[in-house]
């Protein structure tokens, strides 16, 4: 079992009309235990930025730690928040610096851009940026997300049916790997509002 797999994930992000929707599972295992079912993926860096960490646990979890921390410095020395292609820069590069001891995990970067574009961005563990203009998968359940997201993705999809789309996508993926799952949890983002939503699934 590749340590990747460890924890199991399931991370989605995708694109609709001048919104975005970022949505992730909510188990934390030890390879096939279950230790907790309300764990978070998704962080908030400011109003149109989130970032998802699949992968290992506990390196997500210092990774984000180092990202707010980055993120703080910048807002203060330029008195503004990042922009999402700007922030997938940073990531990139705070993983490539420990490239021969790399975080173990695969961020998936979700923003609203300049005159509202939304931009979304997924990379491996040392920091290649892989950009796509539909969506971006991550983690355990990655090969069943991108057929679904494949089949139900559809361009300029409004905030409702874009949030309809993407949990259809991650509730039936999930159930297609037995390392993710239990529920789901949802964030779509506008240039107005966000909306965040727990989505129950099979509890198995």
């Amino acid at each position: 079992m590749s340590i990747f797999e460890y924890n199991g994930s399931a991370l989605i992000a995708m694109v609709g009309k001048n919104c975005f929707a970022i949505a992730s599972d909510r188990r934390l295992g030890v390879q096939l235990q279950t230790i907790a079912t309300d764990f978070q993926r998704i962080y908030k860096i400011h109003d149109r930025l989130f970032v998802g960490l699949s992968g290992l646990a506990t390196d997500a979890q210092t990774l984000y730690q180092r990202l707010v921390f980055r993120h703080k410095l910048y807002q203060l020395r330029e008195e503004r928040d990042m922009k999402p292609d700007t922030f997938a820069n940073l990531v990139s590069a705070i993983l490539y610096e420990k490239r021969f001891g790399p975080y173990l995990t695969q961020p998936v970067i979700a923003g609203l851009g300049d005159e509202d574009k939304p931009f979304i961005c997924t990379m491996d563990s040392i920091g290649a940026k892989e950009l796509a203009k539909d969506f971006v998968v991550a983690g355990t359940a990655s090969e069943s997300l991108y057929g679904a997201c494949e089949s139900m993705f559809k361009p300029d999809m409004e905030s409702e049916e874009l949030f309809e789309t993407v949990s259809q996508a991650l509730l039936s993926s999930v159930d297609r790997d037995c390392l993710s799952g239990w529920g789901g949890h949802v964030y779509i983002v506008t240039p107005t509002e966000i909306t965040e939503r727990i989505l129950k699934g099979r509890m198995d």
